[in-house]
């Protein structure tokens, strides 16, 4: 189904979702997996976050349903440099709900989710501009010449997989897999020859795979645990992955040789998600809101320091392995996403309706 989010069953026979604020309910054959019906507006006014396609509102197993009132909004942002020490400085974009910036590696542009499409901001001109249109396309990866974005790119009658695109706009967009599981890239290897993504698998939750650019572009099993494992980056030299995993029953960051095979060391000792390499084999992650770093050495072996806290706010975070911010090249300044307001104002009430499932009956019955 396209044009809705937040989907969900409930007891009654009917999946429910929300759709530019309206709360839908369609019937719905949990056996057959399939929609035996039209979809049906229920309940309009329902507070729906545009950039990620939450919507407030849940239905208890006993027909209770919980809403809170408001019109569609995205949590807008603005993006901003930070230094080491924490000073913040703005950049010149207009304020927009921003996710996942990724600075190129000449470090003139920013690519950045909006309202998932690509956009690509321009640092000395002060523009944005669209890269993609239509469907869903989010998590921006430049490769190592900047010349093409990578993205997860969702879109009707396609499965939602990696694509790529020429980072100027020129050309049009080029599918790379074609799995069933949803996919999300992270990393393309400084060779370019490798890049680095996420499958969603339904049994095995969340692992990391790699795709050749060349060689029949087959993707290749790199880590499949009963685990999670996201956000995979490759190092500077190419020869070690890092990545967060809730194996020891909290996120931490990891690191292993590519390709294999080898052990892994825990980089990060209280918590560590969203892991960026810098250039000179330093490592990036953050621990609730703070950046942390650790200073890495990858010859002969690997080894690490002590993470030490380097900045800490409040800076728009997003879970384990999605990367919501950039680090320049030299490891000195980092573009990050400041929360400034949500559009549609603030909620100021929860809203309860009682045996709503005999209104849904009547509004959709179920043969």
């Amino acid at each position: 189904m396209h044009g809705g989010s937040y989907g969900r069953f409930v007891p009654t026979g009917h999946l429910i979702f929300v759709r530019n604020g309206t709360l839908m309910a369609a019937p719905f054959d949990l056996k057959q997996l399939q929609l035996i019906g039209p979809a049906v507006p229920m309940l309009e006014g329902v507070m729906e976050d545009l950039g990620d396609g939450s919507a407030q509102f849940s239905v208890s197993d006993q027909g209770t349903l919980f809403y809170i009132q408001g019109s569609p909004r995205a949590e807008e942002g603005t993006l901003v440099w930070v230094d080491r020490e924490g000073k913040e400085l703005p950049l010149s974009a207009p304020p927009r709900p921003y996710l996942f910036p990724r600075l190129s590696p000449d470090g003139r542009l920013i690519a950045v989710d909006i309202q998932s499409d690509i956009w690509v901001y321009d640092l000395a001109r002060e523009t944005l501009s669209r890269l993609t249109f239509g469907g869903t396309n989010s998590f921006p990866m430049w490769s190592p010449d900047g010349n093409w974005v990578v993205y997860h790119s969702a879109k009707p009658g396609k499965l939602p997989n990696l694509a790529m695109k020429p980072a100027d706009g020129s050309g049009m967009e080029e599918r790379l897999t074609s799995s069933e599981n949803t996919q999300y890239p992270f990393s393309w290897s400084p060779h370019g020859q490798m890049i680095a993504f996420t499958e969603n698998n339904p049994t095995t939750g969340l692992d990391i795979w790699v795709l050749p650019i060349s060689e029949g572009r087959k993707p290749r099993l790199f880590l499949q645990t009963p685990f999670t494992e996201t956000g995979a980056k490759f190092s500077p030299d190419g020869r070690w992955l890092a990545y967060a995993s809730n194996e020891s029953g909290q996120y931490e960051i990891y690191v292993q040789p590519y390709p294999g095979p080898g052990g892994k060391w825990q980089v990060s000792n209280e918590g560590g998600v969203e892991p960026v390499w810098g250039s000179n084999g330093e490592l990036f992650f953050r621990n609730s809101n703070r950046m942390m770093a650790v200073e890495t050495r990858t010859q002969p072996t690997f080894s690490a320091g002590t993470p030490r806290v380097i900045f800490q706010n409040s800076y728009d975070p997003r879970g384990p392995g999605v990367q919501n911010y950039a680090v320049t090249a030299d490891g000195k300044r980092f573009v990050m996403v400041k929360l400034t307001r949500m559009e549609g104002g603030s909620p100021r009430q929860i809203n309860v309706v009682l045996n709503w499932f005999e209104e849904l009956k009547q509004k959709v019955p179920v043969e």
